[in-house]
């Protein structure tokens, strides 16, 4: 009697801990441009103090990226857009890696091709905003 009492009169869920408005893939892209621009920075500049912080630097806005993505993977994209897209899981697994890549390398291919993947995740991410 008492569980009935108590009980909620209404079921209530949500997508996320805050509004969806929170989350958008523009903070992996800039943080990726940053990775990018450094490599650039890298290979115009032979000083050897200057190479050593941009190293630091690029190492530093890679994680940024890559947490901004996988924050996007698990607190983001749900079960309904997996199913939509379902390369997603995919995409976002490439991405990361690409930005592993580009962490571990001063060649800006490296930055290029993480920033590439993160506009497909933009375009994907977008798309799930209009429905």
């Amino acid at each position: 009697m008492f569980s009935r009492l108590f009980a909620p009169k209404v079921k209530v869920s949500a997508h996320c801990d805050l509004p969806c408005g929170v989350y958008d893939p523009a903070q992996a892209r800039i943080e990726a441009e940053s990775v990018k621009a450094v490599q650039e920075k890298y290979q115009a500049n032979e000083d050897s103090d200057f190479r050593t912080r941009a190293i630091l630097i690029k190492e530093q806005r890679a994680e940024l990226a890559k947490h901004h993505v996988s924050v996007l993977w698990s607190d983001y994209f749900k079960a309904p857009h997996f199913e939509k897209y379902p390369q997603l899981h995919q995409l976002v697994n490439d991405t990361l890696k690409a930005l592993s890549a580009a962490k571990a390398s001063n060649d800006p291919k490296t930055g290029q091709k993480a920033l590439d993947l993160i506009a497909e995740i933009d375009k994907i991410f977008w798309e799930t905003k209009k429905a």
